[in-house]
């Protein structure tokens, strides 16, 4: 068993196995006797393997390669906030067809096509095993642009831990408003934060 294993990526999907020879009831017998762990449905990782750091993340992106960690998910990684969404909060491109993944829960937004790729960066959830993430300055312009839909204080409070680190680009901030139109609301944010 473990000859036929070593063949795999420590996280592998379904039809990388098949493509490495390796049949379905094997693989299901692996995870039957604890060799593999099933992520989410077709997503596998070796037990052996060191654990990742956000499998549900690692576990979306093998389900949705070209899907782009967001909003309150990126904001938990980036520690701009403490709070952990219920779902994986991914983007997709407007005219992409969304992605239907049950386990781990997943909430699917959907960004238009000329601003899809703006900020974006990668963050390894598992060792060198990079998931596409939006940088933390477009998750905070995007969290003051959906801040009706996931609340206001996330959105302030992301603001203000981001203002707080180093590296902080208010000017980044502007940049990315401009591009994403929500200039003015990102800029009275901005006005606030640097008064108090």
């Amino acid at each position: 068993m473990s000859t036929a294993l070593d063949v795999l990526p420590d996280t592998f999907t379904t039809a990388t196995a098949r493509g490495r020879g390796v049949h379905p009831r094997d693989l299901y017998a692996w995870r039957d006797a604890g060799a593999v762990v099933e992520l989410s449905r077709g997503v596998f990782r070796r037990a052996d393997a060191a654990a990742p750091s956000w499998p549900d993340l690692l576990a979306v992106a093998y389900r949705a390669p070209r899907a782009i960690v967001c909003c309150v998910s990126a904001a938990a990684v980036h520690g701009l906030t403490d709070e952990l969404p219920r779902a994986v909060q991914i983007a997709v491109a407007a005219r992409s067809h969304p992605p239907s993944i049950e386990h781990p829960p997943t909430s699917v937004f959907r960004f238009e096509e000329a601003t899809f790729e703006i900020g974006v960066s990668q963050v390894d959830a598992a060792p060198g095993e990079p998931v596409r993430i939006y940088d933390a300055a477009r998750t905070v312009v995007d969290l003051i642009r959906l801040r009706h839909r996931l609340g206001e204080p996330i959105a302030f409070g992301a603001l203000n831990r981001y203002l707080r680190g180093r590296g902080a680009r208010p000017g980044l901030l502007l940049d990315y408003a401009q591009l994403l139109d929500v200039f003015g609301p990102v800029a009275s944010a901005l006005e606030v934060a640097n008064a108090s």
